[in-house]
């Protein structure tokens, strides 16, 4: 049985961008590199590069969320992006989205052990809960799927001029160039690639950033909205 990899001791960038919720911050790398791994959320050689990899390189897409937004983390798995998002912004609304069972028991946990009280944890697909959840100002996801599919799952959850940000690697601009046709049809009206982190993580992270105009998803996912907004209507007045 191979020895369970050791949880290197936090960077002092990690005090600088957690600050008050620093030791949250630890625990949750703490769970992450226990729990985590017990449970399979996360892969043991990831252990050793929790800081730099996961925790710092999630939390600093946090520079690129406006003030008091409403954000849904879409396949938020183990909690990544939407925890250390969570830790370093209290002033966002925060839903982690996940259809996996004993990923969201994972996440419930980890949410009721740091005193998260503005992040909800929901069980469920996207294309499940469209309709059924607030549209909202943010969708973040991370290591989910490549951007077309992810568009498909993460803009229609959005409000009108809301903004899609997939934290990516190397091949961020491959996939918006090959997803080019895919987001226009989503509704897409502008897309970016920023690099954030400076002086914290490196390399620097690279979000893909996709904003939408007035109909998040296009024509039919208005129109799902729709229906989902009726059938809501109805259920209250009985």
């Amino acid at each position: 049985m191979t020895e369970a990899a050791e949880l290197p001791p936090a960077p002092e960038q990690a005090r600088e961008v957690f600050g008050e919720r620093f030791a949250d911050a630890v625990r949750y790398a703490e769970l992450l590199a226990e729990a985590g791994v017990q449970r399979g959320l996360i892969g043991p050689r990831e252990v050793p590069r929790l800081w730099e990899r996961h925790l710092l390189n999630c939390a600093v897409l946090s520079e690129a969320v406006p003030e008091g937004v409403t954000v849904c983390d879409v396949g938020s798995g183990a909690g990544l992006p939407g925890i250390p998002l969570a830790l370093v912004r209290e002033d966002l609304n925060i839903t982690l989205l996940e259809p996996l069972l004993r990923r969201t028991n994972f996440l419930t946990e980890v949410v009721e052990l740091l005193g998260l009280d503005h992040v909800t944890v929901v069980r469920g697909r996207a294309e499940e809960v469209l309709g059924k959840l607030p549209p909202v100002h943010v969708v973040t996801a991370r290591a989910v799927a490549p951007l077309d599919r992810l568009a498909t799952w993460g803009i229609p959850l959005l409000r009108p001029y809301g903004e899609m940000l997939a934290l990516k690697g190397d091949t961020a601009e491959e996939e918006l160039k090959a997803a080019t046709t895919a987001l226009s049809k989503l509704g897409a009206a502008q897309t970016s690639i920023l690099h954030v982190g400076e002086g914290v993580v490196d390399p620097l992270s690279t979000v893909v950033r996709v904003e939408v105009g007035e109909s998040p998803g296009g024509v039919r996912f208005a129109a799902k909205r729709a229906k989902a907004a009726r059938t809501g209507r109805v259920r209250r007045r009985r």
